[in-house]
């Protein structure tokens, strides 16, 4: 079959780095090809380079049979290539009608926008991707997923022959999920090409027909779905057999270290737990359940409206994140973008930004070396690949940014570390990497809660595992009781009786 589009043997090389190194990539038509790698192996690389952001600096690129250059985003655009970013590219105070045709938008033969054919061809794409909301509302009012799914409809509007989805379904929930891959379908149907490309290894098996792997930069192999298993991928990712994907850590816990008792807040309603030194507590439970909401009250960003936190035995009153820094409590956002990290600032700011006291003169002014050799110790322990301290964190993969914002945290030395979908967006080995770091911190005494969506991953990490639904407590189990059809039972709300221990 002829590719609709082929690269091959792209090099790209940055000041220290050599991104890509022989690369190549294949897009059939009516079928879907799965773009995989660990975070950092060239795969969002090769995309800019093949979208036109990037100059390459060997290799060749053919498209519809023909040798391209393209000079830029909007060139690749206009040839037949759409892609949906991970990052969104919407303006919130725009409609969603407004944001699908921006810049290209209907105009009537004086000259004037239609804005009744915008609207309609905006609700037809809608209407497409199952959305029953109107293209009349501004996107910032809407939801992440849905602001994805706009997202989506913007770059069907282009009726590209090839569509590159990145990270497509990260925001998305299980039924936004099911309509795109239903348009998926549809779109192979009608002889488009799509480039897939996800962490997420079930939904590559459930909608890809082919699987391109990436590793260090490196072109590895171009398979079909059905010739692999898991295991083998995986294995093709990371270039070494992953023996044990979560490898937890079996230790005696020890005394009570937080105690949380009739919690309510924002979305959170008379919670009651308590957390042991040397102990993963998971938090598990559906989209909007609470989970965060609760992280949120105990760190101090959202206010505790009834109930008592004690630490240690003594009471603990958080009305922002610097009293729960303050008192030891640390909460890694589950959007490391938007509430962990500042991404025009190096490694070496993000990392020490919080903890800047350890490292302050009494005048005030800092001791750089002191800062400078912490920071070094940890990109060493966390294996953080960045080619100095003084590198822009918005420069590093996806699984190294998930481990500056985590030895953020850590630097401030909590007794309580809270880690909200530590490894979302996250390759499977940097993945393996960060429950090994978590197991380390665990078998020092630190308390853990690990907030995840991710059922094998708390069954696997977590000592005992608490489910909420709806804003409420639903079950507690030891690791023993809890299995993925317990877990789902209570997070869809079927009471348990909470085992306190």
């Amino acid at each position: 079959m002829q590719p609709l589009l082929q690269l091959k043997g792209i090099d790209k090389a940055f000041p220290g780095v050599k991104a890509l190194s022989g690369a190549a990539l294949s897009v059939y038509p009516g079928r879907v090809m799965a773009l995989v790698g660990e975070n950092g192996a060239g795969k969002s690389t090769m995309m800019k380079v093949l979208t036109g952001i990037y100059e390459k600096d060997a290799g060749s690129q053919f498209f519809l049979g023909k040798e391209v250059v393209f000079n830029g985003p909007k060139a690749s655009q206009d040839a037949g290539i759409g892609i949906i970013h991970q990052e969104l590219n919407l303006i919130p105070q725009l409609t969603i009608a407004e944001n699908i045709f921006l810049g290209r938008e209907f105009v009537n033969r004086f000259g004037r926008i239609d804005w009744k054919k915008m609207h309609v061809e905006a609700d037809k794409l809608l209407a497409r991707l199952n959305l029953h909301f109107s293209s009349h509302r501004l996107v910032g009012d809407l939801s992440i997923g849905d602001q994805q799914m706009v997202e989506i409809a913007k770059v069907l509007s282009f009726e590209s022959r090839v569509i590159i989805m990145d990270e497509p379904t990260d925001a998305l929930t299980d039924t936004e999920t099911a309509s795109l891959f239903s348009v998926i379908n549809e779109l192979k149907a009608e002889g488009h090409g799509i480039v897939y490309i996800s962490h997420r290894l079930k939904e590559i098996f459930e909608v890809c027909d082919d699987v391109t792997v990436f590793r260090d930069g490196q072109f590895i192999a171009e398979r079909p779905v059905s010739e692999l298993q898991e295991d083998t991928l995986i294995e093709m990712m990371v270039g070494r057999k992953l023996e044990e994907q979560y490898p937890r850590l079996n230790q005696p816990r020890g005394e009570a270290r937080l105690q949380v008792k009739n919690v309510s807040g924002p979305g959170v309603h008379d919670v009651s737990f308590t957390l042991f030194a040397g102990e993963i507590l998971g938090v598990s439970g559906l989209m909007g359940a609470g989970r965060t909401e609760l992280m949120k009250i105990l760190y101090g960003a959202l206010p505790r409206t009834a109930g008592y936190v004690a630490l240690d035995g003594r009471e603990v009153v958080t009305h922002s994140p610097q009293d729960g820094l303050a008192n030891g409590i640390v909460y890694i956002s589950e959007d490391r973008k938007r509430d962990g990290l500042v991404l025009g600032m190096s490694v070496k700011e993000n990392m020490s930004l919080t903890a800047l006291r350890y490292f302050s003169h009494q005048g005030g002014r800092l001791k750089h070396e002191d800062e400078q050799q912490a920071v070094s110790d940890f990109i060493r322990l966390f294996n953080i690949k960045t080619p100095s301290i003084e590198q822009q964190i918005g420069l590093l993969s996806g699984g190294n940014q998930q481990k500056v914002a985590i030895a953020r945290g850590l630097m401030t030395r909590p007794k309580v570390l809270i880690l909200d979908e530590p490894t979302r967006g996250v390759d499977v080995g940097a993945k393996k990497e960060i429950y090994q770091l978590i197991n380390q911190f665990k078998g020092e005494g630190l308390s853990i809660i690990l907030v995840s969506s991710e059922m094998p991953e708390v069954i696997g990490m977590s000592d005992r595992v608490l489910v909420m639904h709806e804003g409420h407590l639903s079950g507690e189990f030891t690791i023993e009781q809890a299995t993925q059809e317990v877990l789902m039972a209570a997070a869809v709300g079927k009471q348990y009786g909470v085992t306190q221990e």
